[in-house]
């Protein structure tokens, strides 16, 4: 058996991410690759530094991305900052607080779960209510944009509000990073973790972090041993400190990092603020063309996020027929209902690169061909024009 180099179908990446990855970073990731001790890769990683805390509008120190997804970013704040008998209080609206309170049972914490619905935000009420009958709770966390329902929840009056009742703050900022508002500094969040393969355009593989003096206190206070030695920051941060001199840790994925500088480089010449504003604006379009077809969102326009868009499926139609048929005749992804959500929604992505006019007719347009096609029960022939009346 011969097997041949993989060459993959160029896809239009319009799901829950990855995201379409700017050729600009593809052209980056193919810089010739050196030593992660290298003195050029250091001062790459300096800059590194720089850009993220441009990115998530701070100047806490500890401030990084670690060498895995997003989700090793979530392991990585709550590894170092739940201790075993730890009282966290995890809101959960959708499938990515769920996973939250994986973590803290895995770290021998104790969740208390605030729930919402799905497709709702995070009840402020039902968290001071929690923080009441829980005066021992050390951390409050919760989903920024939960990427499951396409939800966005109050990260700064939430995080107030943990603060009244002195709790840490531990945010998941996976898909709000440079697709909507956050200021990490202003808004007093202490640990928070993000991924690369949605609003940065990069492609998946590393978890950008940063953690306050507050919760750097608590790390070095901590009574037992960090469980994971890998995502250990007490070690990490040697490697990723200031300055040339740095104590190895693990072989830095040389390559991906390229591409991450390349997307901030990106990020930093549009202008953080001028990135949140294309993405509320492109969504205002994509929302103009999937009304005009006459399908509804989940989630109420206050809470919704610009760059996740939770669209009801029309009754009758089948769900993973119509994302098969954009897949295989127009090379476009879209993805599906989560959890609870299951059949019921798709869910479109508008992130970073890819979160363009041409995508959003393309999508609209493919979406009109296929449904139409099956005889579904839309307005057919509008939906582009309605988008583009946006644009103008």
């Amino acid at each position: 058996m011969t097997i041949s180099s993989f060459k993959p179908t160029p896809r239009t990446l319009m799901g829950p991410g990855p995201s379409d990855v700017s050729p600009r970073v593809l052209e980056a990731l193919a810089r010739p690759t050196i030593g992660h001790l290298d003195s050029e890769f250091v001062s790459m990683m300096d800059e590194m530094k720089q850009l993220l805390q441009y990115a998530f509008k701070t100047k806490n120190e500890l401030t990084f991305p670690v060498s895995a997804p997003g989700s090793a970013g979530m392991e990585t704040c709550f590894a170092n900052l739940v201790e075993p008998g730890d009282k966290v209080i995890v809101c959960q609206n959708g499938v990515f607080g769920g996973r939250m309170k994986e973590n803290v049972t895995r770290c021998g914490g104790i969740a208390v779960m605030v729930e919402d619905e799905w497709g709702k935000a995070v009840d402020i009420a039902k968290l001071e209510q929690a923080l009441k009958d829980n005066p021992d709770a050390k951390i409050v966390a919760f989903v920024h944009a939960e990427t499951s329902t396409g939800a966005q929840s109050d990260a700064k009056a939430l995080t107030a509000l943990a603060h009244q009742y002195d709790c840490l703050v531990i945010v998941d900022a996976v898909t709000s990073l440079a697709g909507t508002e956050l200021r990490v500094d202003d808004w007093g969040i202490d640990a928070i973790y993000s991924g690369t393969q949605k609003c940065l355009s990069a492609p998946p593989g590393l978890s950008p972090v940063s953690f306050n003096e507050r919760a750097a206190e608590v790390i070095k206070n901590r009574k037992t041993p960090v469980q994971s030695w890998f995502l250990d920051l007490s070690l990490v941060m040697g490697y990723w400190g200031s300055g040339a001199k740095r104590a190895y840790h693990h072989t830095a994925p040389v390559n991906n990092l390229y591409g991450l500088h390349e997307s901030l480089v990106v990020l930093q010449e549009e202008g953080i603020e001028n990135s949140w504003a294309r993405h509320a604006k492109m969504h205002l379009a994509l929302r103009a063309g999937i009304e005009a077809l006459g399908l509804e969102f989940i989630v109420d326009e206050a809470d919704r996020l610009p760059q996740l868009n939770a669209v009801t499926i029309p009754d009758g139609v089948d769900d993973a027929a119509v994302r098969a048929k954009l897949l295989n005749d127009y090379n476009l992804e879209i993805g599906a209902g989560l959890g609870a959500l299951a059949g019921k929604v798709w869910r479109i992505g508008l992130m970073g690169f890819g979160c363009n006019a041409k995508n959003i007719e393309y999508c609209l347009n493919a979406l009109d061909e296929v449904l139409t096609g099956m005889g579904a029960k839309i307005n057919s022939g509008v939906a582009v024009d309605a988008a583009k009346a946006k644009l103008t």
